[in-house]
């Protein structure tokens, strides 16, 4: 049964509609922003402050940490300053992990209530043993014991729920039956979904969080997939938590969370920042307001689905090409990073920057330069000659006009191999022959920039360019009504295979993709993350380019960093860091700040900053180390799920970390660059 309604064109996702208040989630409503407060909850005023200042930016829903019975009552004094100041329309969600008597409490006085199915009155110390059909139904009456009174309290006051399974805190029965996995994680959200209506109980919205986007995103896709085949159709609330800070922290958010909007999933998003909470709202509105344009836009017609198994990631098989010295493309390769820049005129100062040292971790694999006349080719050949290391290969975009013949001595000539760019239509099969026959004769690639429905048109004819010769890409933008730019490279992916084509594909952000009016950024982050970062965590992409010429080492940047949001390459140290809240045990922001200034250097370490253990040491499971607060002042060190050193007190835990590191042999000194 497929997840959802177009693989290709967004369709949203019918649901019911949970009421928080006044506020509306699902249904015909728009997609809500919400966010959490950082303060200790026990601090009235400063928590009252925080959710009118994220109310202020545009937060719809503030959520507040509720760790124990104290702070849940707490959250009577949070509903009544709100409302005093004018924002009693504001719901307030109260976050329970460990306790039932906190959410007994916590129910009392806010319009929702989200617990953690790992964590409420269940057990993790990752133990293993083999639990017997009797002894998992044991299990599960207990579990229905623990919630049930929660659920009917929720009922009787009219109160929503989140049921918020987090990738990090599994239980023990779920992990030893499912493992960790995004089965497990929709299984533990089920278990207390069926409790919920086994008392006629439906005011719910789920989540299935994971600080890695291929997670996450295919656990809310199974999820959608188990609740259809039981006619469930409760809102869904979207996040990468532990995502981090910065770039990277903004790159994972939109990764996961846009990719599932497009595929019309979704109903409330929070983008997790180790930032003020009020720097996630914009980042957030951003992305909710790409989705909501492609709403209502129809879709064409065709299959709902493609050959991508969505729920276990594989990379597409495709052939190798040998682009440069240092630059194969294939299967056993990274997708390769190509910039843009404006035009042959620009080539020499653009090498001479994209040659610097400080770019040595994100070096332009490819240059894409536009030419129209043969001097341009010659031009470009001079300036890649004189800087020997820059690129490894240069991508000529052709001119319509320019035709095989003026360009050939160019390209008889040219040293190492170039790739050819043009723009093909669907009848265009006799020049694509002409094209393709120069490549081979000069020893060169082309590159062959097509609409799904072109490729299907060229199928006979790229067959004949031959896998080895040719890579497929698609720049432009689809007309209103037909697919989206995800949907568009899904098509292209699937023409090939039903042709048995295995070329390299070829994923371009241009001006065309971008949304109109809005060239800052972060629009051009997130359109990165959306259309790049979706298809890698499909599997699809083998190389990608971001193409802003004002500014081609930030580009390059950019698409490295989108890379390793979706785990597709790495090329620094990655930081696993949550978000702060009321439970957090130091200061978030300027530790993640230190710790990253003094291992950012450490080529693909990943070390995890955690205000406490709440979600559990499972959400480091992709993590080489983790640097936890244990109690205040008090820091425990781990590697991997592991906990190996104990309330250090923090002014000593940075130094340990490292020790740590260099025991485990992953320490290397930084070069003076990074220094």
């Amino acid at each position: 049964m497929p997840y959802c309604a177009s693989r290709f064109h967004t369709v949203r996702r019918p649901t019911r509609e949970v009421k928080l208040g006044s506020v509306a989630v699902g249904g015909s409503n728009p997609i809500r922003i919400q966010s959490m407060t950082t303060s200790d909850t026990q601090d009235v005023a400063a928590t009252v402050r925080q959710s009118i200042a994220l109310a202020e930016v545009g937060c719809e829903i503030v959520r507040v940490t509720a760790p124990n019975v104290q702070a849940a009552h707490c959250l009577k004094d949070i509903r009544a300053g709100l409302t005093a100041a004018g924002w009693g329309a504001i719901p307030l969600v109260a976050d329970i992990h460990f306790l039932p008597q906190a959410a007994m409490e916590a129910v009392e006085h806010v319009e929702k209530v989200r617990v953690n199915p790992g964590n409420y009155a269940d057990k993790k110390r990752f133990a293993v043993r083999d639990y017997s059909d009797a002894d998992y139904e044991r299990e599960l009456q207990r579990l229905h014991d623990a919630f049930s009174p929660l659920v009917r309290r929720s009922k009787e006051l009219g109160r929503s729920m989140r049921i918020g399974t987090n990738h990090g805190s599994l239980s023990d029965r779920i992990m030893n039956r499912y493992g960790d996995t995004p089965l497990g994680m929709v299984e533990s959200a089920l278990e207390f979904l069926r409790i919920a209506e086994s008392h006629d109980y439906r005011e719910i919205i789920l989540s299935m969080k994971s600080s890695n986007p291929k997670v996450m995103i295919e656990a809310y896709r199974l999820l959608v997939q188990r609740m259809d085949a039981e006619d469930m159709h409760y809102p869904l609330h979207l996040g990468v938590t532990e995502a981090g800070d910065g770039e990277d922290g903004r790159i994972k958010g939109a990764i996961g969370i846009g990719s599932l909007l497009l595929d019309g999933l979704g109903d409330t998003i929070r983008v997790s920042l180790t930032e003020d909470s009020v720097y996630e709202i914009p980042v957030a509105k951003a992305i909710a307001d790409k989705a909501m344009s492609l709403w209502g836009a129809g879709g064409a017609g065709g299959p709902r689905g493609d050959s991508i198994d969505p729920f276990h990631f594989e990379r597409r098989s495709t052939s190798a090409l040998r682009l440069g010295a240092a630059a194969a493309v294939g299967p056993e390769q990274p997708p390769r990073v190509i910039v843009r820049i404006a035009g042959a005129s620009h080539a020499a100062a653009a090498l001479k920057e994209l040659s610097s040292p400080r770019l040595k971790e994100t070096p332009a694999e490819g240059l894409l330069v536009p030419v129209g006349t043969a001097q341009d080719v010659d031009a470009l050949r001079a300036a890649f000659r004189a800087a020997p290391g820059a690129a490894g290969f240069l991508v000529l975009e052709l001119d319509p006009g320019l035709r095989a013949a003026d360009v050939e001595r160019s390209l008889a000539t040219a040293e190492g191999a170039l790739v050819l760019l043009r723009r093909f239509g669907g009848g265009d099969a006799a020049a694509l022959a002409e094209w393709a026959a120069l490549a081979r004769r000069t020893g060169h690639f082309i590159a062959v920039d097509a609409t799904p429905a072109a490729i299907a048109g060229l199928a006979g004819a790229l067959k004949g360019v031959g896998d080895d010769r040719l890579i497929v890409t698609f720049s432009g933008v689809p007309p209103p009504g037909a697919d989206h730019p995800v949907g568009a490279y899904r098509r292209i992916a699937e023409a090939l295979r039903l042709a048995g084509i295995s070329a390299p594909i070829w994923i371009r952000n241009t001006a065309e993709t971008a949304v109109q009016g809005d060239n800052s950024f972060l629009s051009r982050l997130i359109e990165a993350s959306f259309l790049t970062g979706s298809l890698l965590c499909d599997g699809v992409g083998d190389l990608v380019s971001i193409e802003t010429e004002s500014d081609p080492a930030r580009a390059a940047r950019l698409s490295y960093n989108v890379l390793q949001g979706a785990g597709a390459r790495i090329s620094k140290a990655e930081f696993v860091a949550c978000p702060s809240c009321g439970r957090t045990l130091f200061d978030l922001q300027t530790t993640t700040q230190r710790i990253r200034t003094q291992t950012a250097h450490l080529k693909g370490v990943k070390i995890a900053i955690m205000g406490c253990i709440v979600n559990g040491p499972g959400e480091m499971a992709d993590a080489d180390f983790g640097y936890v607060g244990g109690a205040p002042g008090k820091i425990n060190l781990y590697v991997g799920k592991q906990c190996v050193q104990y309330n250090i007190p923090q002014a000593e835990a940075d130094a340990r970390l490292i020790a740590l590191i260099k025991e485990h042999k992953k320490w290397a000194e930084p070069e003076p660059a990074h220094a």
